[in-house]
């Protein structure tokens, strides 16, 4: 009987998919756990002032909560993999249906941020490699560095202050709704797009940068300079493509913190995604809401994680051409 044996890239992949599993599992693992030690007795805190004695053991058993831990982890997970998420218990509505609209528009908001961002930051990269040490260069790394050492929420301020209140320019609150078309939603979400697009173009463009800068060492680097060719061409055509994997590797990252890292921005903003009602779920002890909405969140996040290494695996000419 012959036995398949990954080797090469195909092995390096499994191996990474089967680390994100785990990582995933042990998340999973943490959030159900974080929430049982939450202080106080969740149907005592749901039920308020009408709780007795009768209604907290009803409520509780409706819950589920007078079954072991490992017992209601175990059915809790398996149905949240069937993509049963149960039911709020603010207003009873299946939790799917209140994260389904939630997380299309967190995904809008990390989407219309990643087509500036992206783009943005390869080409700033690209120009602060090829002009390196100049003062284009210093005022380029100035000015990211300088982004990055503000949190999202500072820079979400200042951005009211600048363009909402002085100028006028863009509402300081991202209120889109189902009715709104494209072009409406769009200019409702300027303001935290560009909030998240600042931070997230300043890291991946210093990581390009350094990238770029770190192949131009190479030899056959210089050969290319040795043969007269210009010095546009050989970042463009030589050396970026050889930069593709920590590239690729850090807009995949940063594409995973646009999708779980507008927590804070969705709150400053008002905006209506699933960070919003992550916090509003914490503050009601809406405990299906919070768990499904943590684990949508990790999975997001491990999932773009594990395809920042699969292409920084597929993209690196060492691993694609062994000798």
């Amino acid at each position: 009987m012959v036995r398949f044996k990954p080797s090469g890239i195909a092995a390096l992949v499994l191996k990474r998919i089967g680390l994100g599993l785990v990582t995933l599992w042990v998340i999973s693992v943490l959030i159900f756990v974080g929430i049982e030690a939450l202080p106080g007795d969740l149907a005592e805190a749901v039920l308020g002032q009408s709780a007795t004695p009768e209604t907290v053991a009803a409520f509780r058993k409706e819950l589920k909560l007078d079954l072991p831990p490992h017992v209601r982890y175990v059915a809790w997970l398996g149905a949240f993999v069937r993509g049963d998420f149960g039911n709020s218990l603010a207003n009873r509505r299946p939790v799917a249906d209140l994260i389904s609209w939630r997380f299309a528009n967190s995904l809008l908001l990390a989407g219309v941020t990643a087509l500036i961002a992206v783009p943005v930051a390869v080409i700033l990269g690209i120009l602060a490699a090829l002009y390196r040490n100049t003062v284009f260069d210093r005022l380029i790394s100035m000015a990211t560095l300088s982004t990055i050492s503000f949190p999202e929420f500072f820079v979400a301020y200042i951005l009211i202050a600048l363009l909402s209140v002085r100028v006028a320019l863009f509402p300081s609150i991202a209120n889109i709704n189902a009715d709104m078309t494209l072009g409406q939603k769009l200019y409702a979400i300027c303001l935290p797009c560009l909030t998240l697009a600042m931070v997230v173009t300043a890291h991946m463009m210093r990581q390009t940068r350094a990238a770029i800068i770190n192949i131009l060492a190479s030899p056959f680097i210089e050969m290319a300079n040795l043969k007269g060719l210009r010095r546009l061409r050989v970042v463009v055509l030589h050396a970026f493509p050889n930069a593709l994997s920590p590239v690729i590797n850090v807009i995949a990252l940063n594409l995973a913190y646009l999708v779980v890292g507008v927590v804070i921005v969705e709150v400053v903003f008002v905006y209506p995604g699933l960070g919003q009602l992550l916090v509003d779920s914490v503050s009601k002890r809406d405990i299906p809401v919070v768990q499904a909405s943590g684990l949508i969140f990790a999975a997001t996040y491990v999932m773009l994680n594990l395809l920042a290494d699969v292409l920084s695996i597929v993209s690196n000419p060492r691993l694609r051409n062994p000798r």
